[in-house]
């Protein structure tokens, strides 16, 4: 008794969470201009004549004099200035409200994206953190702005809001005011111009304000207050352990078993919640005594009733009506739908009493306090008679036969030890392992055998069925029905066994298919591998995609399997259009050959999983389940490849545009600023080539030549570039000695005559001597771009272990530790304090193409260790290519 008048755990959890933070107010509205901020400030200015303390964090008025007058002597914070792409825009100050603090602070558009450079990326995110240190808050927020409902109001208005916040955030709120006026009221004032400006309310009024459109957001509005009510009853009920239903608003629960009426059931529910506008749960209850064929059975209602909407539950237990009447309790149900009972036995005779009461007698007499709805099957079975599955085998019988005829034998020797009573117990125990073993079948076969064998052969007098003693007959009345129901009781854990046997198996064969369905990287070996599992279940297996062309058959298993006919190939268009399984053992075309089920994902059906059945036509119902099962892990596995690709494509789409961004600067800044100066320098020389001394005409022309290589190098590293990502470069390898290389780098890159050279004579690698010298170049381009002017740079080359490594290390400004990954990647430039060389980022890329084109390695280290560390941190670049000789000993210095 106790236990049912304690408070709910998770109602008082969520309790003491609300406690810990300050309230929040929401005052929403169906569309722009019903009235949230007038009725907000309004309230505002109510409560500061009360002495609390208000201040206005963030207000638009949208030009509107009603609002702006409603602020009256109430304080605003002052807005913060942020600055956003060469402007300063004004944004809520969340640090100066914390800072502030004030008993409530009115906050205006809780949708509102801030701007980049906010504490937060939304304003709703900034008044969580405000009610997280204690103030509270009343905000204004218009319904189509729940992120749940941005396709419903697109469809409704045309109209794709790009502002919305989570549904959660309703959930903060302790109160929720709904400020409504009809569509009527709301056109009128947008055509008064109390809403918009003459012109764009004469558009609004033609295209979102319709007055079919305000009809159904106000419709939304009213539906979610109501929610919300609805919500804040059922967290009172669960707070204070009052037992439901209170009659506050509808809720449906649909009673769904395995018989026959189970779908009628949830369609019934389903119109009926439809019609109550409300929601509607969907509740299954395993028993013990269910079997794996009735657990099978139930997937398909329970599948129904989540494709009809409902909240799906599934409880395990022996006392259904206490268990859905405990569930309606505490969600509030008022509504219960249940199927008829099937015609009983012995009603025929009025024999009542003998049976047991029915689902939904046993609902009228305890669940007084719900409406009980009783869904006819569509199909009148005759009253069920009594019947037990008989095992074909003789093997069982033959053991129950045995069992007793060895108790019979152990009696007869043991006559002179042991007494009749004494041996009636032994045939209990033999009665009951024989039902244990064999079911309940085999088991009143053993009852009914050891009962005549214990009083023939050792009940006075023996060797007779006829009885001398009364107290034998009691004995005899008694071993009867104990033995009867032992049997019947033994029969039931067993079957009670293998049904919990049959549940572990259906769930290792879940397990199994969710690690084997979560290796595939593709579509193609995901669905070759759903074949494969299918295959194991059933002698053939077909997996089948819906294409724009139609279904199209994407594996088969085993191989070698005769291709759908064209009856196989109607039952799966069947299954894919209708949602629902068709084909062999189905209502629908079961003359096909072939049994297909539906793959359905969070985006609809995309597919069916088709298997054969054997020779005999029939599949088990634990197969059936595993192949349901399988079907659905399929679902699960394609959409989780389908979205992987997609997101590779995404990042792939977002690594072009911003390659695309990349290139189109660099080629505004490196081809603007050359031919910036290539203009100016030949506009003077043409100008005022006479007036110019010879020395200055000679500096321009230089520039002018110095400018020209300058576009030539950054197009050659373009053009570079496009045949590195195009694969177009073929290295032509031969042996390519250093020595001369690294002088006519020298030579080439300005800036690098004083550059440090140390290596073997005459050491030599296997590489494209083109190809080789722009990535020298490049790297020596970098070292002397990064370093200051005068510092050391020097080329180090080693041979060793048939590798030959050129590591160029300078003293410049070093690479951060961050970007040592990127330095190689296209358009890349490590932010290197306040400087910013000039170049493309293209450079160090390049060179890496080259190095890999030719199978060797380029590796960036930074800061040097060899280097003091008051000083700058100076990088390393060493690049390894395959030795084309014996190395060399000796050096050469530079």
């Amino acid at each position: 008794m106790l236990e049912e008048t304690r408070p709910d755990p998770d109602a008082l959890a969520a309790a003491l969470a609300a406690e810990g933070r300050a309230s929040l107010r929401i005052f929403l509205g169906a569309a722009p201009g019903v009235g949230k901020t007038w009725e907000m400030l309004n309230a505002g200015r109510q409560r500061a004549a009360e002495g609390v303390d208000v201040v206005i964090g963030v207000v638009e008025t949208h030009g509107r004099a009603e609002t702006a007058a409603q602020i009256g002597a109430l304080p605003i914070l002052p807005l913060r200035r942020i600055p956003y792409r060469g402007q300063s825009l004004e944004e809520f100050d969340l640090a100066g409200a914390l800072e502030r603090k004030p008993d409530l602070i009115l906050i205006d558009e809780l949708a509102h994206t801030n701007v980049p450079g906010s504490t937060h990326a939304k304003r709703w995110e900034d008044v969580a953190e405000l009610l997280e240190a204690g103030i509270p808050v009343w905000a204004t927020l218009n319904v189509q702005h729940l992120e749940s409902l941005n396709d419903d109001v697109a469809r409704i208005t045309g109209v794709r809001v790009t502002e919305t916040l989570p549904d959660q955030v309703l959930e903060l709120a302790a109160e929720i005011e709904l400020i409504d006026i009809t569509p009527s009221e709301l056109r009128k004032r947008l055509t008064e111009g109390k809403i918009y400006r003459p012109e764009t309310a004469r558009r609004a009024l033609n295209a979102f304000f319709r007055e079919g459109n305000l009809t159904a957001l106000r419709e939304i509005a009213l539906r979610r207050v109501a929610q919300h009510v609805d919500a804040d009853v059922q967290d009172y009920m669960r707070l204070n352990a009052i037992k439901g239903p209170w009659p506050a608003s509808e809720r449906v629960l649909a009673l769904i078993g395995a018989d026959a009426s189970a779908e009628a059931v949830v369609r019934r529910a389903k119109q009926l919640a439809d019609a109550l506008r409300a929601p509607w749960i969907a509740l299954h209850v395993e028993r013990p005594k269910d079997n794996l064929g009735g657990l099978f059975r139930s997937q398909a209602p329970k599948a129904l009733a989540a494709r009809l909407g409902a909240e799906v539950e599934t409880r395990a237990g022996r006392d259904v009506v206490a268990i859905a009447l405990e569930l309606a309790g505490r969600r509030n149900v008022t509504q219960i739908v249940v199927g008829r009972p099937r015609p009983r036995r012995f009603q025929h005779l009025g024999r009542r009493l003998w049976a047991k009461a029915s689902l939904a007698e046993q609902l009228l007499r305890q669940g007084a306090d719900f409406n009980l709805h009783i869904v006819p099957s569509a199909i009148q079975r005759s009253p069920r008679k009594f019947r037990v599955s008989l095992p074909w085998a003789p093997t069982p019988w033959l053991s129950a036969v045995g069992m007793i005829a060895t108790v019979v034998v152990l009696g007869e020797l043991l006559r002179d030890w042991v007494d009749h009573e004494a041996l009636g117990m032994v045939f209990l125990a033999a009665v009951m392992a024989v039902a244990a073993l064999q079911g309940v079948a085999i088991g009143l076969l053993s009852a009914v055998l050891g009962f005549l064998c214990w009083n023939y052969f050792f009940i006075p007098p023996i060797y007779r069925l006829t009885i001398a003693a009364p107290r034998d007959v009691i004995a005899m009345v008694v071993f009867g029905i104990v033995a009867v129901s032992s049997g019947v009781l033994a029969g039931r854990v067993r079957a009670e066994a293998l049904a919990a046997q049959g549940r572990i198996e259906g769930l290792r064969r879940i397990g199994l298919f969710s690690r084997r369905l979560g290796e595939p990287a593709t579509e193609d070996e995901l669905m070759t591998e759903i074949a494969q599992q299918a295959a194991a279940l059933a002698p053939a297996a077909a997996v089948l995609t819906d294409t724009p062309a139609g279904l199209i058959t994407r594996a088969v298993r085993p191989d070698g399997t005769e291709a759908l006919d064209e009856g196989s190939l109607a039952a799966a268009r069947w299954a894919l259009s209708r949602q629902e399984e068709a084909g062999a053992g189905t209502a629908t075309l079961p003359s096909a050959a072939w049994r297909f089920m539906p793959i359905r994902t969070s985006r609809g059906v995309v597919g069916v999983l088709g298997v054969r059945p054997p020779a005999d036509g029939s599949i088990s119902g634990p197969t059936l389940q595993a192949v349901s099962a399988l079907a659905d892990q399929a679902a699960v596995a394609l959409e989780r490849v389908r979205l992987a690709g997609e997101a590779a494509r995404g990042e792939a789409l977002s690594e072009t545009q911003a390659l695309r961004t990349a290139l189109l600067n660099s080629l505004s800044h490196d081809l603007r600023t050359p031919l910036t100066g290539i203009r100016g320098a030949a506009e003077t020389l043409r100008g005022h080539w006479a007036k110019l001394p010879e020395p200055t005409r000679q500096d321009l022309l230089a520039s002018i030549e110095e400018d020209v290589g300058r576009m030539t190098r950054f197009l050659g590293n373009i053009m570079d570039l496009t045949r590195l990502e195009g694969g177009d470069i073929a290295p032509r390898l031969t042996t390519v000695e250093l020595g001369p290389l690294v002088d006519a780098v020298i030579a080439r890159v300005p800036g690098a005559l004083h550059m440090a050279v140390s290596m073997p004579d005459g050491v030599a690698v296997r590489a494209d001597p083109s190809l080789l010298e722009q990535a020298l170049t490049n790297i020596v381009e970098n070292a002397v771009k990064y370093s200051p002017v005068g510092a050391g740079i020097t080329l180090s080359v080693t041979a060793e272990h048939g590798l030959v490594t050129m590591a160029l290390a300078d003293e410049g400004i070093g690479i951060p530790p961050g970007d040592l990954t990127h330095v190689f990647d296209s358009f890349y430039r490590a932010k290197r304090g306040d400087r910013v060389a000039p170049g493309t980022g293209l450079g160090l890329a390049i060179a890496r193409g080259f190095v890999q084109a030719m199978g060797g390695t380029i590796t960036a280290k930074s800061p040097r260790l060899d280097l003091a560390r008051d000083g700058l941190p100076g990088t390393i670049i060493s690049m390894s290519l395959p030795a084309a000789g014996p190395p060399a000993f000796g050096s050469k210095g530079t």
